[in-house]
């Protein structure tokens, strides 16, 4: 039987529809456009728009921004037409199985957990630094860093991370919160965003005037930058790459920051919850998308004239909480702004992990019901009717990742997940025009005929050209982890395939 068996349209649709014994439908329009800014606006605002000025785009991560957005954009209208078309939980998982087949579906459903849980492991950490940056630094280095992680400071010592505590204690609570119910976790979340969309509101404002036009001079870090080295000579940034500096250094700042853009396709994960998904699930995708965007542009603009972007390398400096040094160092007279923003980073912070932990249990779902995974992970709580044992499996994974491995990495990883994602996600929308021309489609992706399906096709491209720009070691892990779940495939998965029982 052939390893790209393609589940039936009609069958997937279905199961939109579970009644009693599937997943509450309690989310409108609101709640998914304030879903996917719970997960867009985080991390990628706070932690990797100063990654991407220090490490490839210096001032000109505004035009990072741009690039990936274009990505996300076409890359979102293929999500749209497939989430009203197609209204279940399992986001880029479930539409590949019906475009391109069970194993294609498969090696989606495993680059979707490097997105959504190694996502989660990211802003866990990040939420740690900036809980260590609210309370004075009173968290040892050993105890809020990987063992992966050390750095000497000025005075010569040289400190060495044991386990990344607080991101631990943070993922523990929310994987509670998400037991309890969607609703609950919906409604959590959009006070948070709420929240933190007015503290990057005030920022951008108040940031305004503190502008200094000598940080945005370079615009592109020149070639021949020298590498940055701490005190006992570690190299901690390289620009001799062809991705560091230059053009190709916005190139490479937009698969850094992409990593910010994955929260509108968290939202169609949801799509089985939603009151109306077939109009819903368009607006909380294209609109989360839109207003994210705007905001990140004149964010990184402010952020990268206030303070320098070398500023962001040095972890002395800015490296880590660089929202917070920026202000507290080069805005004088707005500490309790420091202040303010730490407190919203943490809170918005804790609703993208929300975000990415309540995505990733919904991929595991739709695919446990498939059979690829065991059944376990799709037992839903008799009482609240969320996939509660899911919810705890995944909390041990992303917490080995959160307490044990470096920041930049598992979010380097996360960028390759989401883009592989948003290729194949792209490439199915021409495929199913193709195939199903007749299909109702209650949201069409404009430019999309069958025989030159534009927005796909450039959706495709510009993500690829993203994933080539990711660093070496980046690919290494991701192409190691791909084997893997290829081996999972063909030792249980295949053999497991409700759709192959059926045949």
């Amino acid at each position: 039987m052939s390893l790209f068996i393609k589940k039936p349209l009609e069958q997937l649709l279905s199961q939109a529809d579970e009644g009693e014994k599937g997943l509450k439908r309690t989310l409108g329009a609101g709640n998914l456009v304030a879903l996917g800014i719970g997960a867009i606006i985080g991390a990628g605002l706070f932690v990797r728009t100063a990654a991407a000025a220090g490490q490839a785009a210096g001032p000109a991560v505004t035009l990072s921004f741009i690039v990936a957005a274009v990505g996300c954009a076409f890359a979102g209208l293929c999500y749209a037409e497939f989430a009203s078309m197609i209204p279940v939980a399992g986001s880029a998982y479930a539409y590949s199985y019906v475009t391109m087949g069970e194993l294609t579906a498969w090696i989606i459903g495993w680059a979707l957990i490097m997105e959504y849980a190694l996502g989660a492991a990211t802003v866990s950490i990040a939420w740690s630094e900036y809980l260590n940056k609210l309370l004075g630094g009173g968290i040892p280095y050993e105890w809020c860093h990987s063992p992966f992680e050390s750095y000497t400071d000025s005075a010569g010592v040289l400190h060495q991370g044991l386990v990344n505590f607080p991101a631990l204690i943070i993922l523990v609570a929310l994987t509670m919160l998400l037991i309890k119910g969607t609703q609950e976790s919906a409604v959590f979340n959009a006070i948070i965003v709420f929240v933190k969309v007015a503290i990057v509101l005030l920022f951008i404002a108040i940031g305004w005037q503190f502008i200094n036009p000598a940080n945005h001079t370079p615009y592109l870090i020149p070639e021949g930058t020298p590498p940055v080295v701490d005190q006992a000579g570690k190299v901690i940034a390289d620009y001799s790459g062809v991705f560091k500096h230059g053009w190709g250094g916005v190139l490479g700042g937009a698969a850094i920051v992409f990593f910010a853009f994955i929260g509108f396709d968290a939202v169609s994960t949801a799509a089985q919850e939603a009151k109306n998904p077939k109009r819903d699930m368009p607006i909380g995708i294209l609109g989360s998308l839109l207003v994210c965007t705007i905001l990140y542009i004149l964010f990184g603009h402010v952020l990268t004239g206030v303070a320098n972007w070398q500023d962001f390398v040095d972890p002395e400096k800015g490296r880590e909480a660089s929202v917070a040094y920026a202000i507290s160092t080069y805005m004088a007279g707005y500490g309790w702004l420091a202040t303010a923003v730490t407190v919203a980073i943490l809170a918005g912070f804790s609703s993208v992990i929300l975000v990415m932990l309540m995505g990733q249990s919904r991929v595991f779902y739709t695919m446990s019901k498939d059979g690829l995974i065991p059944p376990i992970f799709s037992d839903l709580h008799p009482k609240f009717k969320t996939p509660y044992k899911a919810n705890w499996i995944l909390f041990v994974f992303v917490g080995l990742f959160s307490g044990f491995v470096p920041g930049h990495v598992a979010g380097d990883l996360t960028s390759f997940g989401t883009l592989f994602a948003f290729v194949l996600v792209s490439i199915g929308v021409w495929i199913l025009r193709f195939k199903s021309p007749n299909a109702e489609r209650p949201f069409r992706s404009p430019l999309s005929n069958p025989y030159f399906p534009l927005v796909p096709i450039l959706g495709a491209l510009i993500c690829l050209g993203m994933i080539v720009a990711l660093d070496r070691q980046t690919l290494t892990v991701a192409f190691g982890w791909m084997i893997v779940g290829l081996v999972v495939y063909f030792g249980y998965s295949k053999h497991h395939s409700k759709l192959r029982q059926k045949k």
